[in-house]
Parts: structure tokens; C-alpha cells; sequence
């Protein structure tokens, strides 16, 4: 006996239909046989760049370079898991990070000062998340649509906001504290850091996490449930702006500066990171922990090549590989599990 709630309401009415069970978190840390063969990878990797540069790649500057490298794309990879894990996709990340870091650096944004610069890239990034999520929660469009559609639109906002040109940050005060070191540590990376440890607990020890498993494994399932799954997947997506707001304001700290360009293909390392992490595209399973390697995994490779002279085409199409070969052990899995479901 489970319940079932007019949307946007929390009165209960008896049905016969069975609630999902809570998807169960197991302790603070689960290390699977997955989690350890992307661990495998990601030092096979490594050894790869000591092998091939161990004048270079295990340095401390190529190191910190590496993680500063990280840090944005990490970021946007963050709010990508959460739309994917609740059932969604989202296109436009690397359009809206363009657009936040145009919007902010601005002659008329810098010249409020540091706190609306961030506050600035923050609002923008979750309205394009808002745009996104009622358009395809309450206007009920296919996210590929929707999110292409603000791909385009925020990508050629950006371009219009600048004029095509490059916009040099002049505020002090906002590029040498994120430019700067904590406990000799860049501050990026802290920044990082932090979004991913919020991120995994909110997915995993609290409500919001574990109704976001419930309505991408199974909308219908989680409305009978009571959860207002339109609400929710409207969150999921402001979610997923913010986290491209954050982004922004660590590219400019980065590049000193906010272009239109800014971005561009985030979409596509942050669904590869994220498949890569283990998260079903399909929605309903997902780990944070996953995506965080999956990031490191492309990072380094990238880093590899670029420390070994070889092409960016080079690079792209090892990455294409990659992704492949994630999906098809994804295809994989699932369908060696529904083979067990159907013998058991």
C-alpha cells in the first residue's frame, strides 16, 4: 500500500501501488569492484605520464596544474550528475558557464565590486538552470531539446553581452584571492573540493539525494510516492546552473578575463566524466565519488598527451574511445542484470 498526491500537494490518497523502497546508501564510504577498477585506470594512467615524462608529469607545478584544470569542469560535472542520476540530461552547461562569465565581467558588473561579480555569475546561472527546468518539467519538453535550445540561446546571448570581444577582469579583488593559495593549496582546488564533498552529501545522506535516486529510477513510481517529482526535477536543474555559475567565477579567476568562447565542449567531458563515474544515463544510480575519478581520469590523459606533444584531434578521438567503451560495459551490466532478475 503505498500513497498517491495531486502534484504540487502533500495529501495522501491510498493506492495500490507499491512505493520505491529508499535506495540504501550503505556506509559513509562504499568502495565497489567498479570504484576500484576506475582507481586501476586512473594509475595506469599515471604511470603511462611517469613513463613517458618523469621529468614532468609527477612535479608538483604539473600536479597543481592538473587539479586547477580540473577544478571547472569538475564542478559543472557535479550538477551534471545530478541531472543524469534524476532521469535528465543537460546540453547547455558549457553555454551558460560562457554566458555567466561574460555577464560578470562586464564594465558595469566590476564596477560593484567583487561580492556582485560572484553574486552575479550565481544569479545567472541558476536562472538558466530555472529556464531549463520548467521548460521540461512544466512545459513537459525532451531535455535534449530543451537544453539545446538554451545551448544555443545563452551561447549567442554571450556573444551579444560582449560583443565578441574578450573581456579583461580589472577587479583586484576578485581574481587574487581565487588566484591565490590556501595551506599551499590552490584556492580552486579548494573550491573544488568543497562542492564535491556538499554535493556527495546531499546525494547520499539526505532526502533531497534520495528522492532524486527515486524519480530518475522511476518518475511514476516516486509521484505515487508523494514526491513532486516537476518540482524536483526543476531543482535538479537550478542545481546544475549554479554549479555552472561556480564554474564561471573559476574560469575568470583562472584567465583573468570573460569570454563568449569560455566553455565550450564542458557539455561533453561532463557527461563523459559522469557515464565514466558509473552513472546510468538512464537515470536512478549514481555515484559522486565516480564522477570525481571519471574527471580525474580525463584530465590526466589529456595532460599525457599535451606533455607528449600530441595533437588535440589526437586527444578528442582517445576521449570518443573512452566514452565508448564506458557505455558499452554500462550496456553491459544492466543487461547481465536483467538477465539474473529474469533466472532469479
Amino acid at each position: 500500500m503505498s500513497t498517491e498526491t495531486n502534484p504540487g500537494t502533500e495529501r495522501d490518497i491510498p493506492t495500490t501501488e507499491a512505493a520505491p523502497p529508499p535506495p540504501a546508501t550503505g556506509g559513509w564510504f562504499t568502495v565497489d569492484a567498479r570504484m576500484l577498477a576506475l582507481l586501476g585506470v586512473l594509475v595506469a594512467i599515471c604511470v603511462i605520464g611517469f613513463v613517458t615524462r618523469p621529468d614532468a608529469f609527477l612535479t608538483q607545478s604539473n600536479i597543481s596544474t592538473m587539479l586547477r584544470l580540473a577544478a571547472a569542469i569538475g564542478v559543472v560535472s557535479v550538477g551534471m550528475t545530478f541531472v543524469i542520476i534524476g532521469g535528465g540530461i543537460d546540453l547547455s552547461v558549457g553555454s551558460i558557464v560562457a554566458l555567466c562569465s561574460v555577464w560578470m565581467t562586464t564594465l558595469a558588473t566590476q564596477s560593484y565590486g567583487p561580492v556582485v561579480m560572484v553574486l552575479c555569475a550565481l544569479a545567472v546561472g541558476a536562472g538558466c538552470g530555472l529556464v531549463n527546468g520548467l521548460l521540461i518539467a512544466y512545459g513537459r519538453l525532451v531535455p535534449f531539446i530543451a537544453t539545446l535550445a538554451m545551448y544555443v540561446s545563452a551561447r549567442g546571448l554571450a556573444e551579444r553581452l560582449s560583443d565578441g570581444q574578450t573581456q579583461v577582469v580589472r577587479e583586484t579583488g576578485f581574481t587574487t584571492p581565487l588566484r591565490g593559495n590556501l595551506l599551499g593549496v590552490p584556492v580552486l582546488i579548494w573550491i573544488f573540493a568543497a562542492v564535491v564533498l556538499v554535493g556527495w552529501i546531499v546525494l547520499q545522506r539526505t532526502t533531497f539525494g534520495r528522492r532524486t535516486l527515486a524519480v530518475g529510477g522511476n518518475p511514476e513510481a516516486a509521484r505515487l510516492a508523494g514526491i513532486d517529482v516537476r518540482r524536483h526535477t526543476t531543482l535538479l536543474y537550478v542545481i546544475a546552473g549554479l554549479c555552472c555559475g561556480i564554474a564561471a567565477m573559476m574560469v575568470v579567476a583562472r584567465t583573468t578575463s570573460g569570454a563568449s568562447t569560455n566553455g565550450q565542449l564542458y557539455e561533453l567531458d561532463a557527461i563523459a566524466a559522469v557515464v565514466i563515474g558509473g552513472t546510468l544515463l538512464a537515470g536512478g544510480r549514481g555515484s559522486l565519488i565516480g564522477t570525481l575519478i571519471g574527471v580525474l581520469i580525463f584530465t590526466a590523459v589529456g595532460n599525457v598527451f599535451t606533455l607528449n606533444n600530441l595533437e588535440t584531434d589526437i586527444q578528442n578521438i582517445a576521449k570518443g574511445a573512452i566514452i565508448v567503451v564506458a557505455v558499452l560495459f554500462q550496456s553491459l551490466r544492466i543487461r547481465r542484470g536483467r538477465a539474473v532478475a529474469g533466472t532469479g
